[in-house]
Parts: structure tokens; C-alpha cells; sequence
């Protein structure tokens, strides 16, 4: 799924804001239909930034400790 330019820049903190902003208007009785395809559509972006997010920080962490153990 492409990502735009906003979700270059978003951080993971906002993503997970608006997250949970989709996830409590999903939850709510009167869902509109019409929109309930983009929201999951924008929630299935936001999930994958986040991964993407925990992943490169993981690596990061990862080359951190490394460099520790060497020193």
C-alpha cells in the first residue's frame, strides 16, 4: 500500500492517536457506511507505519547493544 507524504513524517505517537480515533468512531453503534471502508483502509496504513516504526527502531537497538558488547 503506498504512503503518502504526511506518513513520512507522522510519528508513531500520532499514528497510534489516530488509531484509536478510528478504532473508538468504528466501535460506535452508527458506523456510516460509506466511510467505514476508508477507515480501514487508513487503519491498515497506520498499522503498517507502525510496524515499520518498531521495526527500524528494533534494528537500531539491535546495532546499539552490538556496539556495547564490542567495547
Amino acid at each position: 500500500m503506498a504512503k503518502s507524504k504526511s506518513d513520512e513524517t507522522i510519528g508513531y505517537a500520532q499514528a497510534l492517536e489516530e488509531l484509536e480515533s478510528i478504532l473508538a468512531e468504528l466501535e460506535e453503534n452508527d458506523v456510516d457506511v460509506d466511510k467505514l471502508a476508508t477507515h480501514v483502509q487508513r487503519a491498515s496504513q497506520l498499522i503498517e507505519l507502525c510496524r515499520d516504526r518498531i521495526g527500524n527502531a528494533k534494528l537500531k537497538i539491535e546495532e546499539v547493544v552490538k556496539g556495547l558488547a564490542q567495547e
